[in-house]
């Protein structure tokens, strides 16, 4: 396996390439990857072999074709995954001449922006002729690559997963509700992510005032960092809107806590900048489902394909709308019963199909 996402460096490539790779026996796999701070720490837990690169990145350059050679050599590999296509599907000749017969690269969702830009879309091109399979994580993100791809390799559904022993519906949100000093009777409505303007957390927040007004106790938790949040407080202050809480970013294992502090998740996020700027798939949607939570999604990208409207959530056709955004969190909080029968759905849904343990078992047919 080639990657440049790897732990200990935190984010969502490396999460989905360290389960998948963690759940393959010990003695089938080796990992090339660079060699971030706290890298020697970290690897001494791992039950595989694992060689770092001696900077923070790997770039397709002559000297690393070698290595990759001599790895894929000296430890018999007859497979090979880059966990991100680009740009390190570059070396899958190299892989060839020793003795690699199958070869998978991932995409994650940004590709589609280079799908739509006409000097990026052949590199694409070029990145993939080399491979047997490249995955992608929503019909959406299948539907841009596709006309790019399609002639040069085989595409396959490979999404990220969800950890269902850390996301489960016993998670405790009490303590999250006690510290921002909200009552168990209190409707609340989360929101986690990073704070920039694709998530919707501006729509949530206008919306908030027509929520208020049915429930004048609602809170609104935006859990996350990130560059639009001077001009969300803004929003807040001028506007004059009461029961917004924003919480910060949260460690991972915080995470389950949050979810289950609220009644309703909400993430309208909206697609920008003439497609560029998309939503590939929404993990946290899962994860909230996960957490027996029902969700509200808006319609950008692979949004959609994280929530089965009606069922484990609603999908908010125009996510620009303050008051189409309103309206839906409503309908979950006015019917509480409805909105638990969701949560329970998403739950059974996300242990059925977005496990790591069944994407993992997915994962390996690829190789094979």
């Amino acid at each position: 396996m080639v990657t440049n996402d790897f732990p200990p460096r935190q984010g969502g490539i490396q999460t989905f390439v360290e389960a998948l790779v963690r759940r393959q026996p010990a003695d089938s796999v080796v990992v090339f990857a660079p060699a971030w701070d706290g890298a020697e720490a970290y690897d001494t837990g791992l039950p595989f072999p694992i060689v770092r690169h001696r900077t923070s990145l790997i770039l397709p350059t002559p000297d690393i074709r070698r290595r990759v050679g001599a790895l894929a050599r000296e430890h018999g590999c007859e497979r090979a995954w880059f966990g991100a296509a680009a740009p390190l599907a570059l070396l899958a000749p190299a892989l060839r001449d020793n003795g690699i017969d199958r070869i998978v690269a991932s995409t994650h969702g940004h590709e589609t922006g280079w799908a739509r830009l006409p000097g990026a879309r052949q590199v694409l091109h070029n990145l993939a002729a080399g491979v047997d399979v490249v995955t992608y994580i929503t019909q959406f993100t299948r539907s841009v690559l596709e006309p790019v791809l399609a002639d040069v390799t085989t595409l396959a559904h490979l999404p990220p997963g969800v950890d269902v022993t850390a996301f489960h519906p016993n998670a405790d949100g009490g303590s999250v509700r006690r510290r921002l000093g909200l009552g168990a009777d209190v409707p609340v409505v989360a929101c986690v992510s990073r704070l920039v303007a694709r998530k919707g957390q501006d729509v949530l927040i206008r919306a908030w005032t027509q929520v208020r007004t049915r429930f004048p106790q609602a809170a609104l938790l935006l859990v996350g960092d990130g560059p639009d949040e001077r001009r969300l407080r803004a929003i807040v202050g001028r506007l004059g809107i009461g029961g917004v809480h924003f919480v910060g970013g949260v460690s991972w294992p915080e995470l389950p806590s949050y979810y289950a502090a609220c009644d309703v998740f909400a993430m309208p996020c909206r697609t920008r900048r003439a497609g560029l700027d998309v939503e590939g798939l929404g993990m946290v949607y899962l994860e909230a489902a996960a957490c027996a939570r029902p969700v509200i999604a808006g319609t950008s990208g692979g949004a959609p394909e994280a929530v089965r409207h009606g069922v484990t959530g609603l999908v908010v056709e125009n996510p620009r709308s303050p008051e189409s955004v309103a309206d839906s969190v409503l309908e979950l909080l006015e019917d509480r019963e409805r909105a638990a029968a969701m949560g329970v759905a998403g739950r059974s849904w996300v242990e059925a199909e977005w496990s790591w343990d069944f994407l993992a078992t997915r994962w390996r047919q690829l190789l094979a």
